[in-house]
């Protein structure tokens, strides 16, 4: 009994935020002239959906995500392949060298990134803030991806090439099924790095080119309106929980193998 009353608390005092913010969501905080603060509806959402630069900043965020994750599991996929078949002088070296950049603060490479972003004219574009998420998110999609197709047997592999497919027929038709939870779990972690993210998204966007975080960030000030802003909070949610619906099923399964 206790046990469980404490478990409750917890759960309540964990939830407790997520149930104000979408409660505040649908309520006016500032007065207007149309309506009183206190009033419950959807006034919030609407204003976000009008306006301009809120769905600009959620539009980059999509596009910048989605590239993130898609040039990731790409790049991720072959690399880890040759890690988990192959063996070269520091191999085992070299997925611990890639996975230093995971571990490193962000803020240390902001400036040396900037720069060079800079100079690329990658400043200001969703594409720009997708590469630099890639540099951190890549060695983890490799260190996933990599434990998986090793638990796969090596005689898929020859019996594959014995049949006459090509390496790119035996990655599409054997083994991207084979791993596939896998890959969403790589693809789930790729996409909350990038979507959370605010270092890069604040230092590699100045004057345009800006996320969600960042826009929600820029709705702060001297009388902040938190009806619009818990709107915009929620609306930032969905991709999220929709990203966690969708891969559920390989997300489970993915989980369950690499532990």
């Amino acid at each position: 009994m206790i046990r469980a009353a404490a478990l409750l608390a917890l759960a309540g005092f964990i939830l407790l935020p997520l149930a104000q913010a979408v409660i505040l969501s649908f309520t006016a905080t500032l007065p207007t002239e149309a309506l009183a603060a206190g009033t419950i509806g959807l006034m919030n959402y609407r204003n976000v959906l009008a306006a301009p630069e809120l769905r600009a900043a959620m539009v980059n965020s999509a596009v910048y995500v989605v590239l993130n994750v898609v040039l990731c599991i790409a790049v991720a996929l072959p690399a880890a392949y040759a890690l988990a078949r192959y063996r070269f002088v520091g191999d085992r070296h070299f997925l611990l060298l890639i996975l230093v950049f995971r571990v490193t603060p962000p803020v240390v490479l902001s400036l040396p990134i900037f720069i060079l972003f800079a100079q690329l004219g990658l400043v200001n574009s969703p594409v720009g803030i997708a590469l630099v998420h890639c540099l951190f998110n890549l060695p983890v999609a490799i260190w996933i991806l990599e434990s998986f197709i090793r638990a796969v047997p090596r005689a898929l592999d020859e019996t594959a090439f014995l049949d006459g497919h090509s390496t790119a027929s035996f990655f599409f038709r054997f083994l991207v099924p084979e791993i596939a939870p896998g890959i969403g779990v790589a693809a789930f972690f790729c996409f909350i790095f990038s979507w959370v993210e605010v270092v890069f998204a604040r230092i590699l966007t100045v004057t345009a080119g800006k996320p969600i975080t960042m826009a929600i960030n820029a709705m702060f000030g001297f009388q902040t309106d938190l009806g619009l802003v818990m709107a915009m909070t929620c609306l930032s949610l969905l991709p999220g929980v929709a990203m966690i619906w969708f891969v559920r099923n390989h997300l489970a399964r993915g989980f369950t193998l690499r532990a």
